[in-house]
């Protein structure tokens, strides 16, 4: 495993189970590129939505914690947590 593979694990999404639970807490990480300014994996958050709303949920709530990262190509990073409501029929 290599270095980019390290930090391509540092960012990652959790999926919602295949229950039907009326809401769904998911968090992504976005982390800073490594060159130039601006996060390096705002897909995932996208992919996050999309996927959810494939299930039948819409986004409730957003909210964002951000920290700094003083290791090797540290950079900032950003937590987003999203709140997902079931859509009733």
């Amino acid at each position: 495993m290599g270095m980019f593979d390290d930090m391509k694990s540092e960012s990652s999404y959790s999926t919602a189970s295949g229950q039907s639970f009326e809401y769904v807490v998911l968090q992504v990480t976005l982390k800073e590129k490594f060159i130039g300014t601006g996060s390096g994996n705002l897909i995932e958050l996208e992919s996050a939505i999309n996927n959810q709303a494939k299930k039948g949920y819409r986004l409730h709530t957003i909210s964002t914690a951000s920290a700094h990262s003083s290791g090797l190509m540290g950079g900032d990073r950003i937590q987003a947590t999203m709140v997902f409501e079931k859509i009733k029929d």
